[in-house]
């Protein structure tokens, strides 16, 4: 894992048309070609390319259209990168443009954890500090930014849909491949053709809403090209954080028990939004945004058959 707090930025891809595209395909031409270790700079749109802005009503995200989705900045090659390798990518530094927005769509869409309990779609546009979002009632979620897609091109040729993440990484959205944080990642294509976006100021474990707090932004990422590993999924060294404030932190825990770990997952998310909407004083609409911007979802029990358990913690350190 890196970590240099000193670098020189090789290269700069800005958010122009060029250097952005909208599905996974091996035939693309790189924007860029780097030999290992020099360092690239992204410039990122936001995960619906500007549908919904910093003055964006709700109306704007339930009309926003999802064909396509996600504008990955790239791809990049990296020299020398051969299937069989593995890309080995730095993120060494994030930085936000001031605002953000977590939603939900319509019900009738089907997307997120509970769509079948928010028939109307919902919307907040955060305000973004340095190390801050601001939420209602005085509410502030810490930022943790990292990028909610990062990849390489699949093996698999022809197009492939940004939506799920796959073998070669993709839409993974784990929140702790924060800076500092290495990734690696398996090359199934001559240059490894890496890319990213979806790019998230913070979110709870689990993107419960189907988004966390969205942003534009820069990535700083460093390539190296490891002939020495052999992985077949992405792995990471993170050192978090596993908390919002980064150390042991009261929390509100609610648990979901169920024979199915989604149905688990879903009980969790429903009586966390029930205790903030009885104990915060929150709308469920808001309460099922916060759960996607800040509550960690946490797999707690897999072997007591016929049930397991799914645990929601919220950290007590947001409310004023």
């Amino acid at each position: 894992m890196s970590s240099d707090t000193a670098y020189t930025v090789d290269h700069e891809l800005s958010d122009d048309d060029a250097n952005v595209h909208h599905v996974w395909d091996n035939s693309l031409e790189p924007v860029l070609t780097v030999e290992p270790g020099e360092v690239v700079r992204f410039e990122c749109r936001d995960a619906l390319d500007g549908q919904v802005g910093p003055d964006s009503t709700v109306e704007d995200l339930a009309n926003a259209s999802f064909d396509p989705v996600h504008p990955l900045t790239g791809p990049v090659a990296v020299e020398g990168a051969e299937p069989g390798d593995v890309l080995a990518v730095d993120l060494l530094d994030f930085e936000h443009k001031g605002w953000g927005f977590t939603g939900f769509m319509p019900g009738e869409m089907g997307l997120g954890l509970l769509p079948e309990e928010f028939p109307d779609a919902g919307l907040h546009v955060w305000d973004l500090d340095d190390d801050v979002g601001h939420f209602v009632d005085g509410i502030e979620v810490p930022l943790d930014m990292f990028p909610g897609i990062i990849g390489v091109a699949p093996g698999e040729d022809g197009e492939h849909d940004t939506l799920p993440p796959r073998d070669v990484g993709g839409n993974m959205d784990v929140k702790h491949m924060t800076q500092g944080s290495t990734v690696y990642l398996p090359i199934e294509t001559e240059g490894a053709l890496f890319s990213t976006a979806d790019c998230h100021a913070a979110q709870g474990d689990g993107e419960v809403c189907v988004t966390g707090i969205e942003a534009p932004m820069f990535v700083t990422a460093r390539f190296d090209v490891r002939t020495d590993m052999e992985i077949e999924q992405p792995q990471l060294e993170t050192t978090g954080p596993f908390t919002p404030t980064g150390q042991d932190e009261p929390m509100y825990a609610t648990t979901g028990i169920a024979d199915d770990l989604m149905e688990a997952t879903k009980k969790a998310v429903r009586h966390m939004i029930d205790h903030l909407e009885a104990h915060r004083d929150l709308t469920r609409g808001e309460a099922y945004i916060l759960c996607s911007a800040a509550v960690d979802l946490k797999i707690s029990e897999v072997v007591d058959a016929p049930n397991w358990t799914v645990t929601a913690y919220l950290p007590e350190s947001i409310f004023p």
